[in-house]
């Protein structure tokens, strides 16, 4: 059967105010694009023509920043698992942000279908002061369709080093046995999404107190330490996790959400 491959790269310099393109590289499925927009700091929308991922497809997404450059990455939509009748898909995401850089990776969600198979891992390396927000978001099952997931492989790994050494690391592992426990008060609790939202940078855990102020009473929390300022959050409707995480993302970005995003 025939599989989905493909390489998008982006390097971007430092400009006055934001970043300029230095480097864009496309091949087979994955695309990236930079709309116009009304900021300095440009937006790098990274997508996949594909439709979606099943097993066998792989997909690397990549962007540098070069030192003192600003920049924001998303997704043009949500990105869809499907089932797989073989192998395991495989998403690559590789972000590098020099000294004095900032970069908000902000994807929109996953959608995790019935028998998909997907290993993701995210890697963000960090120089010297580099400040990264990043935002990841799970839905399992299409809750307009009335899907219930039985069966899954996810495998997700995240990991942020600043100077090579490692001060964010987060793996995931979602199966079909996680899921016949969905309900358990130390999993899911019966949560269909789950997001997490994390700023690093110098400094980070003085948000701590403007964060907590925005989320939700119940489904959400935070903690801040170490030039760490990260959120939790998990919902039974997706619509609402998407509305708590946009709150969220705005108060640790300090302005709107990414224009491609549609809350």
């Amino acid at each position: 059967m025939q599989r989905a491959h493909g390489d998008a790269r982006v390097d971007l310099a430092a400009a006055a105010g934001g970043a300029r393109l230095v480097r864009l590289h496309q091949s087979g499925s994955a695309k990236a694009v930079l709309p116009r927009n009304h900021g300095a700091a440009p937006e790098v929308v990274f997508l996949n023509t594909a439709g979606g991922l099943t097993g066998g497809d792989r997909l690397q997404f990549a962007l540098s920043l070069a030192p003192g450059a600003r920049a924001t990455a998303t997704t043009q939509t949500a990105e869809r698992a499907y089932a797989a009748s073989g192998g395991v898909a495989e998403l690559n995401v590789d972000l590098r942000v020099g000294d004095g850089g900032r970069l908000d990776w902000l994807p929109q969600e996953t959608i995790l279908f019935d028998n998909s198979a997907l290993h993701r891992r995210t890697t963000v390396a960090l120089q010297g002061n580099a400040c990264l927000l990043i935002c990841e978001m799970v839905v399992l099952g299409r809750a307009a369709m009335g899907e219930t997931l039985s069966h899954l492989l996810f495998h997700d790994q995240r990991s942020v080093t600043r100077n090579g050494l490692p001060v964010l690391v987060e793996p995931l592992r979602l199966t079909g046995q996680t899921l016949q426990r969905r309900d358990a008060a130390a999993g899911l609790n019966g949560a269909r999404a789950f997001a997490t939202l994390a700023l690093v940078a110098p400094g980070a855990e003085d948000a701590l107190g403007p964060l907590r102020a925005c989320l939700p009473d119940d489904g959400a929390a935070a903690s801040g330490w170490d030039g760490k300022c990260v959120a939790r959050f998990v919902a039974r409707d997706v619509f609402a996790l998407r509305h708590a995480l946009a709150r969220a993302i705005v108060i640790l970005r300090g302005g709107p959400l990414p224009r491609v995003w549609q809350i």
